[in-house]
């Protein structure tokens, strides 16, 4: 891009000056959809300028449809919007295969009344926070998965971050915050009672087993709020458990069942599945298996694995519909056993 001109001894602010550079060359052509424009210390060093005021610019520009930033890459020229459509930005912290449901539902939804913009914060509180600084007023609905760090000093810095959102505009997804204040929307799960709830309506059949055996790994984001709520379970029902972080052949006993609330097709159902075949067992009478979340596979594998899932789909038509209608609420989703071949 061509040298960009200020006058210093101006009236006009020069955060302004650059706004009408770059205005008037993507007006003219000379300025072309998809090309990368100087970054922020690179502009203000080359015009001799601070830092903030070149950052001023560029807020202004995004927020006008004219810039785009990607995090890594830099400042680019936008390409032209349709402002018929909505333009709604989803902060996810991964798009793992347990929430494709969720995605493809509330994409189809939506599909032809807005502009999608997908970003992964990878549960780190600061890419939040770099997300929001390039993206704040330059959508009309941020849905945000708040999965971080349950410390103290986290989760004050995903509250003051998420506050910066104005609440016409927020939806949570997946999880809900109660000491986030305002009356923004929410479509989420209940770490705590949900796995309570699905165990307790298959009781009869957890009897058949003499012991439930609970895995687990400690450092996953929930594990204090689910196994405390299993934990809660069992002594209310009387239910022998036992808990562990990992499994090993010596674990796989004849009549007891297995609970795998680490991941959706993980080590620990890898190593059950192929002991209990080593040793003679039949998955669902001899042992059995419950697994965490819902996926496209839980149908296949072994012949139809059990899993305890909140309702993905749900979640992702119920963001949709607060989207396209504008009226947010705070919805818990349905939570649910799934009864298959392994329980």
């Amino acid at each position: 891009m061509e040298k960009i001109n200020i006058d210093v001894s101006a009236s006009t602010p020069i955060y302004k000056q650059i706004i009408g550079e770059i205005r008037t060359r993507v007006t003219s052509g000379s300025l072309q959809s998809g090309e990368q424009i100087p970054s922020i210390n690179n502009l203000a060093d080359e015009l001799r300028i601070s830092k903030d005021t070149v950052k001023k610019a560029y807020a202004a520009l995004r927020k006008e449809g004219l810039v785009d930033s990607f995090h890594g890459k830099g400042f680019f020229i936008a390409a032209p919007r349709d402002n018929s459509k909505m333009r709604i930005l989803l902060l996810f912290d991964k798009l793992s295969p347990i929430k494709q449901d969720l995605f493809q539902t509330f994409t189809t939804r939506v599909s032809g009344q807005a502009e999608l913009t997908v970003r992964f914060h990878n549960q780190d509180v600061d890419l939040l926070g770099h997300y929001l600084d390039e993206s704040l007023d330059n959508f009309d609905y941020y849905l945000v998965s708040p999965h971080f760090k349950l410390d103290e000093h986290t989760q004050r810095s995903a509250i003051r971050l998420l506050s910066r959102i104005p609440n016409r505009k927020l939806i949570l997804i997946d999880r809900q915050m109660p000491r986030l204040p305002g009356n923004y929307g929410a479509v989420y799960q209940d770490y705590n009672q949900d796995i309570y709830d699905a165990l307790s309506g298959c009781i009869d059949r957890l009897r058949d087993f003499s012991m439930l055996n609970v895995i687990m790994v400690p450092d996953s984001l929930y594990h204090s709020e689910i196994s405390a709520a299993v934990k809660r379970f069992c002594k209310t029902f009387g239910i022998k458990a036992h808990y562990l972080s990992e499994t090993t052949p010596e674990d796989i006993r004849k009549g007891e069942v297995y609970l795998i609330l680490n991941s959706q097709l993980d080590t620990a159902l890898k190593v059950i599945a192929l002991q209990a075949r080593s040793k003679g067992y039949v998955i669902g009478k001899d042992i059995g298996m419950i697994s965490y979340n819902e996926s496209p596979l839980s149908e296949i594998v072994l012949n139809g694995l059990t899993t305890v899932s909140t309702d993905f789909a749900q979640m992702g038509a119920l963001a949709a519909e607060m989207v396209l209608s504008g009226e947010l609420q705070k919805i818990k989703c349905d939570f649910r056993i799934h009864r298959r071949a392994t329980f």
